[in-house]
């Protein structure tokens, strides 16, 4: 199979996941504008779910409705595990999302966020063979998945189903060697049988863009004019294989400045991957949990508890020492919401975590933080 399906792609995708808010719902109208300026830079890749809160609603007002459809290339999923009680209500998501985008179809199309413990599921409701005859019928263009798990599993999935045409990896340089991520790994072994890749999580959920200071005063002693998120989507941007990298913008300030080092994208040269290759030294010892709050762990919480916010307050204390802003912030996020006291042990957000993190063992910890115990 050729990279890129047979072109060369602008290597920046727009993830819907972190949509700017307004009051308790999406900023449409900002939405637009960093709409338009993606566009106009000249790129076209928009990723989005039916688990990311009302962004297929969104993406169709602030693009499908504003855009010619040739002018775009829009990627969504389908959810085996979270959203699916029953084989039906698992592919009534394909048409619940061609409905809610008013597409008409959809460029790429995603079996969703794959791991070990739910691959079987997409099997047993026969989601293999769903998006395979949704090709057939004109209504995907290309078919692939999202993986959160171990080379072994990917090597197996990528054998047994050839008709793949991409893969969704989670690459950055923090968690390049990362055994729970396996970002190398992984990356080799879609390599290994010619299958292109989208990245997501090149910024591992906004940590990337404030690194420890170590890592930002050695980013800033060779380029200084550079954001640092822009050297995380540097990195994965020049490996061979990549489709686009995929960047959860927030605000028309992070787009603009994503687009002004990916508009005329230049690979990283010697210099700035010894910096890298140093930075990853780093983050490889570092205390802080390595979340990058996608929320999926929330979604069947039965306390209620923001668990991504609470790690973000831990981190404050963990990775910086702050103290007392560390308590400041868990307070603010846990004041009309559980506490990681109130955890129950259910264990139904580790079975959703892409990451694997233990995290009703963190949740001890920030009780104990916190001075709830």
């Amino acid at each position: 199979m050729a990279d890129y399906f047979g072109k060369e792609t602008p290597k920046l995708g727009l993830g819907l996941m972190r949509l700017p808010r307004k009051g308790i719902g999406i900023d449409i109208e900002q939405v637009k504008t960093m709409v338009d300026l993606f566009l106009e830079a000249g790129f076209t890749y928009f990723d989005t779910a039916p688990l990311y809160p009302g962004s297929e609603a969104a993406i169709k007002k602030a693009l499908v409705e504003r855009y010619p459809r040739e002018s775009y290339t829009l990627a969504t999923k389908i959810n085996a595990f979270i959203l699916a009680p029953t084989e039906k209500a698992c592919k009534n998501q394909f048409y619940n999302s061609l409905k809610r985008t008013g597409a008409g179809y959809f460029d790429y199309y995603l079996l969703h966020s794959i791991m070990e413990n739910n691959y079987t599921k997409y099997d047993k409701y026969h989601i293999w063979d769903f998006v395979k005859d949704l090709k057939k019928q004109g209504l995907v263009k290309h078919i692939g998945f999202s993986y959160h798990s171990g080379p072994e599993l990917l090597d197996k999935l990528l054998t047994a189903h050839p008709e793949v045409d991409f893969i969704q990896l989670q690459i950055n340089y923090a968690d390049w060697e990362n055994p729970s991520v396996t970002s190398r790994a992984n990356y080799e072994v879609a390599r290994k049988h010619g299958v292109s890749m989208t990245v997501m999580e090149p910024i591992k959920g906004g940590r990337l863009a404030n690194p420890p200071e170590e890592v930002k005063k050695l980013m800033k002693e060779v380029r200084p004019e550079l954001s640092y998120a822009s050297w995380a989507i540097r990195f994965a941007a020049s490996l061979d294989g990549i489709i686009t990298v995929l960047s959860g913008m927030s605000n028309i300030d992070q787009m603009k400045d994503n687009l002004s080092y990916m508009k005329n994208f230049r690979p990283l040269d010697e210099k700035e991957r010894k910096v890298i290759e140093e930075a990853q030294k780093i983050f490889g010892n570092s205390s802080a949990i390595p979340c990058t709050a996608c929320h999926y762990c929330t979604e069947g919480c039965p306390m209620g508890i923001p668990i991504p916010e609470v790690f973000k307050a831990m981190n404050v204390r963990l990775a910086n020492g702050q103290m007392e802003e560390a308590q400041t912030a868990y307070e603010e996020a846990t004041q009309n919401a559980g506490k990681a006291i109130d955890c129950v042990e259910c264990r139904q957000c580790e079975g959703a975590c892409p990451q694997h993190l233990p995290i009703t063992d963190y949740l001890k910890k920030a009780s104990e933080m916190f001075g709830e115990n």
